[in-house]
């Protein structure tokens, strides 16, 4: 493939489906072939992991790096304390700093070091929260010096803040606030760490544009803001969550297994895309993948998620979820690398049973399962939903052909 850019990090965004928005790319590619540059993302600090529907923008930092240039990863230690508005119905509960400090102590030790480098050279990965400056501000002089470059005409007007109020779902003045907190984020990272640019996926453009704006309005500075599509599924929901809830990236809440899992029973319309996006791979083995069609596409989502679990548990965690998926699908047998659930009571009946492996949602789902004959103990067909099933040791509960987890009591 030509390059388009002088930069590689740009060619490499290209190539691999990365760009949606940028701010004066031109200017950007010259920047980026001018030496080391520094980049940030930001991540909220609401939970202890970041989930799938954040990786894309921890691959984007991790390809920056790979680029020659410096990734920040950005904590909203001070903003988790608001809430981001951006496409919510209700607003965020409050969170205390214990709570922030220690969902951001987890996040660095299991989502961040497995994709980048931290350190002190000149392009290793460095962790910053906002916090740090934003507990500092007095109000009023913050109004005076940043909240005359924000005009509400114009806030109103972004898609996150609009589509609240055409739902008329609330809207408080401590939410409104975390866009023009945002933005003094981008101008306090140029200040500190030189960063010229933010990215983040599509639907952040309008808080990133803010940032810009502010830095070249209060300061002059020369920022820019670089957003990537959102991914969604075929149907059209966000990436990032099944129906048994989040794809957790730390294996504490989400076994290496169940993640394998989830890269492999992706639409297969989609194994192109995340082999570029979610992987490594050099692009000329992508498009071999890619020409697969009928089963052997199957062959390509074992390569994905072989990749994509090597890439945030280490090589040696996706070989073992990948010989479970081999034993357990193409052997027939039951493994002791599956999850495992350990209920309180030896005997249970089987709707219970469901409900407490979390491969069923409600006792409904679990019926209609038995009922479809997809409800399986030990590879034998569950037929009735009032049957009282006793552990003895452990045994293999299965929703389908590829939902499995052993169960034993506590």
């Amino acid at each position: 493939m030509t390059n388009q850019y002088k930069s590689d990090f740009l060619n490499v965004m290209q190539e691999r489906g990365f760009i949606y928005q940028t701010s004066d790319l031109e200017e950007l590619d010259k920047k980026l072939s001018d030496g080391v540059q520094s980049a940030y993302v930001g991540f909220d600090a609401t939970a202890k992991s970041l989930h799938v529907g954040n990786l894309i923008n921890i691959m984007m930092l991790k390809w920056f790096q790979e680029c020659g240039h410096k990734p920040i990863t950005l904590m909203g230690g001070g903003t988790s304390k608001i809430g981001d508005p951006s496409f919510k119905d209700e607003s965020r509960n409050l969170m205390t700093d214990d709570m922030i400090n220690e969902n951001m102590s987890h996040i660095r030790a299991t989502c961040f070091d497995q994709f980048l480098q931290y350190g002190d050279g000149e392009t290793d990965a460095l962790m910053v929260n906002n916090d740090d400056w934003l507990a500092e501000l007095s109000y009023l002089d913050f109004l005076r010096d940043y909240g005359r470059y924000f005009t509400i005409n114009r806030m109103i007007g972004f898609d996150s803040v609009k589509q609240r109020l055409d739902r008329e779902s609330p809207l408080t003045l401590l939410e409104f606030n975390y866009m023009v907190m945002q933005g003094y984020d981008f101008v306090e990272l140029h200040k500190r760490h030189g960063t010229i640019m933010q990215m983040g996926g599509s639907d952040q453009w309008g808080n990133i544009i803010n940032g810009v704006e502010l830095g070249r309005k209060s300061h002059q500075f020369g920022l820019f803001a670089f957003t990537t599509p959102l991914l969604t599924t075929p149907d059209g929901k966000k990436m990032g969550k099944t129906e048994n809830g989040a794809v957790w990236l730390n294996k504490d809440m989400l076994s290496p297994y169940d993640y394998y899992q989830f890269w492999r029973n992706v639409d297969d319309s989609m194994v192109g895309m995340m082999l570029k996006k979610f992987t490594m791979m050099p692009m000329d083995e992508i498009a071999k993948l890619e020409a697969l069609e009928g089963q052997e596409i199957n062959e390509a989502k074992k390569v994905l998620a072989f990749e994509a679990t090597k890439l945030c548990h280490g090589e040696a965690e996706a070989k073992g979820a990948e010989e479970t998926a081999r034993q357990t699908f193409e052997q027939g047998m039951s493994s002791q690398g599956l999850p495992t659930v350990e209920v309180s009571d030896a005997e249970m009946n089987v709707l219970d049973l469901f409900l407490a492996t979390e491969l069923v949602s409600s006792k409904g789902e679990a019926r209609r399962l038995i009922k479809g004959g997809g409800a399986k103990i030990d590879d034998i067909a569950v037929t009735d939903d009032a049957m009282t099933c006793t552990i003895d040791g452990t045994i293999k509960v299965s929703a389908g052909k590829k939902k499995h987890v052993l169960v034993k009591a506590a």
